[in-house]
């Protein structure tokens, strides 16, 4: 029989699940947190949780915080359930759950008086967002967009502002009036350098607004990068059965992810911060190479698996590593044209990191799937896949197989798999892209022409010319013997 997840069911729970030892009624409030997502709740929560159970840095507690129609539904599950969350570990060999208690309220959708007050709270001294690759307001040319229409509307209602960089400005706003030192903005976003893309949005909106606030917020916030890793799939009624009927606990949204997770992070925090150190966090003086390292091998190792198996009709991904043709392509790809360009990381050894990465691919617990994986390519491509083309380019090399994989992400996006079933629409600007793959058909630069994914590269022969060639391959002989071709095996 389960047993609904709540704070007064955890007796209950404890012997099911792991479940805070700390007195959640004892924390207290230091940090805001914008998309209170499953990425979120499988890793920054995580480790906040377990840095709980030490007794140490109650004063650092979760406040959520959301600007979207899918915050409002978060919040309405989790306020119904005390705002724990079941986190449930899968490695290849065993399972473990925890129920985690770092979170402690989430701010009202919608209420920006609400919102704004609390982020003026001198007690909030950090605020931390994953808004996705894509929620950063990034134009063509990889620079904020300050002529996006929801960044122009905060910016004449000012007052009232409706996105989350509005709403920071808003609160740092506040605090200046105040006298209250700033907060630490704290990206928890999978892309390269993302305090920096982030500090680019606030001062970028805050400009806007009064120049003098963005003079200040420039010369006193912090914005510290930071590396995130863990694999976590969405949630489906999939895992809320399993967690019923397996652990025996009700969670109207519990988190699935794999055992491994990692966070290496930019130690600036002039607020104050919790002593991260203590349960696992890297700080170290700059990212930049564990950063190089985790986006080019394991997110754009997703890329790679993730077209062709999509276009092969996989489901999973644990599936696509089953895949022999798919596998074997990863590994080329990662062998000849990933790991050789990338600089050294401290104290990692670059091939051991690849291998780890192969097993966590391969986990068949997770039940990762493939369509996540090829969500969003037009905000993912320029950041996971583009600079390991342009860096292969740089050294001399050519980028055969990173074309292959432009090549297959473009089939994508016609919006039909080898055997002719339907792709279902999976990127924000999917009617372009369809439109884009489908002209590529008879003019490949077609699809090299979008700017804001490959910059200039279809005037780059090295990189244009196979594309062109992978693309009329894949139209004439289809992915497996397209793959069998690159692979040597035609």
């Amino acid at each position: 029989m389960s047993v609904r997840l709540c704070a007064a069911n955890l007796p209950d729970i404890a012997g099911k699940a792991a479940v805070p030892s700390y007195d959640r009624s004892a924390l207290r409030a230091g940090i805001v947190h914008f998309g209170i997502g499953n990425f979120h709740r499988s890793h920054q929560a995580v480790y906040l949780d377990a840095l709980f159970e030490m007794g140490e840095g109650h004063d650092f507690a979760i406040l959520g915080a959301g600007v979207m129609p899918s915050d409002q539904a978060m919040r309405d599950r989790l306020a119904g359930q005390d705002y724990l969350t079941t986190v449930v570990e899968q490695d290849n060999a065993s399972t473990s759950a925890r129920v985690t208690g770092a979170m402690i309220d989430m701010l009202p959708v919608g209420d920006t008086p609400a919102i704004v007050e609390r982020l003026a709270d001198p007690a909030i001294r950090i605020v931390s967002l994953t808004v996705t690759e894509g929620g950063y307001f990034i134009d063509p040319d990889g620079k904020f967009d300050p002529a996006h229409q929801a960044i122009v509307a905060d910016a004449q209602n000012a007052e009232a502002p409706t996105t989350v960089f509005g709403l920071i400005c808003a609160g740092l706003k506040a605090r200046r009036a105040r006298g209250v030192a700033p907060f630490t903005v704290m990206s928890c976003d999978n892309i390269p350098h993302n305090g920096k893309v982030c500090a680019a949005a606030v001062i970028g909106m805050a400009r806007l607004v009064d120049g003098g606030l963005a003079e200040w917020i420039a010369a006193n916030v912090a914005f510290p990068n930071g590396m995130v890793d863990r694999i976590t799939p969405a949630t489906s009624q999939r895992e809320i059965d399993h967690c019923r009927e397996t652990l025996g606990i009700d969670d109207a949204w519990p988190v699935y992810c794999e055992e491994f997770k990692q966070w290496v992070l930019e130690d600036d925090f002039p607020a104050g911060r919790p002593a991260l150190e203590k349960v696992g966090v890297q700080f170290v003086p700059d990212v930049t190479p564990y950063e190089h390292m985790k986006i080019r091998i394991l997110n754009g190792g997703h890329a790679i698996i993730a077209y062709p198996a999509g276009l092969l009709d996989v489901h999973f991904v644990h599936e696509a590593m089953q895949t022999d043709l798919v596998a074997r392509f990863l590994d080329k790809v990662e062998a000849e044209e990933i790991l050789p360009i990338l600089p050294p990381v401290p104290d990692t050894d670059l091939g051991a990191y690849y291998a780890l990465i192969k097993r966590r691919f391969g986990n068949p617990k997770i039940g990762d799937t493939i369509r996540r994986l090829c969500l969003d390519g037009s905000n993912r491509q320029p950041k996971f896949i583009v600079p390991s083309v342009l860096d292969n380019l740089r050294a001399g090399r050519m980028p055969t197989g990173l074309a292959l994989e432009s090549a297959l992400w473009c089939c994508y996006c016609r919006g039909v798999t080898d055997s002719g079933a339907a792709i279902a629409p999976n990127d924000p600007d999917w009617d372009h892209l369809t439109e884009r793959a489908r002209a590529a058909e008879t003019d490949p630069m077609a699809w090299l022409s979008m700017d804001a994914v490959y910059g200039g590269l279809k005037d780059e022969p090295r990189f244009a010319e196979p594309f062109a060639d992978w693309l009329r391959m894949l139209a004439a002989k289809g992915t497996a013997d397209t793959l069998r071709t690159y692979l040597g095996q035609a």
